[in-house]
């Protein structure tokens, strides 16, 4: 079912390009999107991919890590993807653990991620397995397209545009599977 929520990412997208930056929050249209059954957990295993297929030259543990995501998340169906939960459901807890530190700060504990993309994986498989809640999948979203400027704080910035536009192509061929469908 076509709809009018990737236009709305698409004008995120032209308003980073034309002053620099967006509030995050602007991306919150995407929570009305995640309300139709089985785009929560799409996304999430789509998601997961995306983030696994990033390793670089990461190798060791966190290595090791991003192989076994991308083998469990490999040739995954776009609409109705169907991963082996037990597998998951292993994979996003020894993630969690994995980068389970924390810090005592003067507001709170706060957690220690020391490799984003595979907080992206944990999140992606989580939301797969767990896919209830429409702002889980925003949450999810705006990590994915988080880039860290200074300057911005916590916004989009230039360096989030190519990750907004993964999201929107991503939608669009979701909307059009499921037309099929």
């Amino acid at each position: 079912m076509r709809t009018e929520v990737p236009e709305k990412l698409l004008a995120i997208v032209e308003a980073v390009r034309e002053t620099g930056s967006a509030n995050i929050t602007r991306m919150t249209v995407l929570k009305k999107w995640f309300e139709r059954p089985g785009r929560l957990a799409a996304f999430g295993a789509w998601a997961a991919g995306r983030a696994s297929a990033r390793k670089g030259k990461t190798l060791g543990e966190a290595g090791a890590f991003f192989d076994e995501a991308r083998m469990l998340l490999k040739g995954v169906h776009k609409v109705r993807p169907e991963l082996d939960r037990r597998a998951a459901e292993d994979l996003q807890r020894r993630l969690r653990d994995f980068q389970n530190e924390h810090e005592r700060q003067a507001f709170g504990s706060l957690r220690i991620i020391k490799n984003w993309n595979l907080l992206l994986v944990e999140q992606g498989l989580s939301l797969y397995l767990n896919g209830d809640a429409p702002e889980r999948g925003y949450e999810l979203a705006a990590d994915f397209c988080k880039q860290y400027d200074s300057r911005f704080a916590d916004s989009l910035t230039a360096k989030s545009v190519a990750k907004l536009l993964e999201i929107m192509r991503w939608m669009y061929t979701m909307e059009a599977l499921e037309d099929e469908e």
